[in-house]
């Protein structure tokens, strides 16, 4: 029995000894070796697309390196659940979809009355009448209600306008005519009375009162 025990391990120990099968085992080592290494190369990379942080990465490949050319593969599985699962470019993509997702919500106005969906160019909410918007009364646009100015005409909502005084005409005294004469020199003098007939004694007795 030991001599069959000893035949068996001279006839491994040959195997082994032999150059093409340790060239083979030297191979193979320098294989895992660089899976060794490529795998701790990859969790560097990997980690800066995952985190902004500069030393995570260093940390990661050297997570890689610890675990040695035969366990490195348990490292890489370990590696796979405890990193990040979404990279910087995907959550910025995400961030930018839901910015533009929340401004578009936003673009869709509503009545702040009845929160119905309303059009930019109303300027009363058909639903409950609120009124929404007015009109510059120098452009005719439409103009917001908290605005104290037009954006098309520049017209000053807060100021009044401020009317011009008309000079009123001249206008000539009562006691005056257009001619500049007074009014008691315009008056027309009585008419003098005509001689009565009855000579001159007649006429003494028209003076008489």
């Amino acid at each position: 029995m030991d001599q069959i025990i000893q035949q068996i391990g001279s006839t491994i120990g040959g195997f082994f000894d032999s150059a093409p099968v340790r060239l083979g085992l030297q191979a193979i080592a320098i294989y895992f070796v660089i899976l060794w290494l490529a795998a701790a190369y990859w969790a560097f990379r990997d980690m800066q697309l995952r985190s902004e942080n500069p030393i995570l990465p260093y940390l990661a490949a050297s997570f890689i390196i610890v675990f040695t050319p035969v366990l490195f593969p348990l490292a890489v599985f370990v590696y796979r659940i405890i990193r990040p699962q979404e990279k910087i470019g995907e959550v910025y993509e995400r961030n930018l979809a839901e910015e533009a997702l929340l401004a578009e919500v936003e673009a869709v106005k509503s009545c702040p009355t009845c929160s119905r969906r309303i059009n930019d160019e109303w300027i009363i909410c058909p639903t409950c009448r609120t009124r929404l918007n007015r009109v510059c009364p120098n452009c005719s646009r439409l103009v917001g209600l908290d605005w104290s100015l037009c954006a098309w005409c520049g017209k000053d909502f807060e100021r009044r306008d401020v009317t011009s005084v008309q000079p009123l005409p001249d206008v000539e005294p009562a006691g005056r005519l257009a001619t500049g004469t007074d009014s008691r020199s315009a008056r027309p003098r009585p008419l003098a009375r005509p001689a009565s007939r009855g000579g001159p004694r007649a006429a003494a007795q028209d003076q008489l009162p």
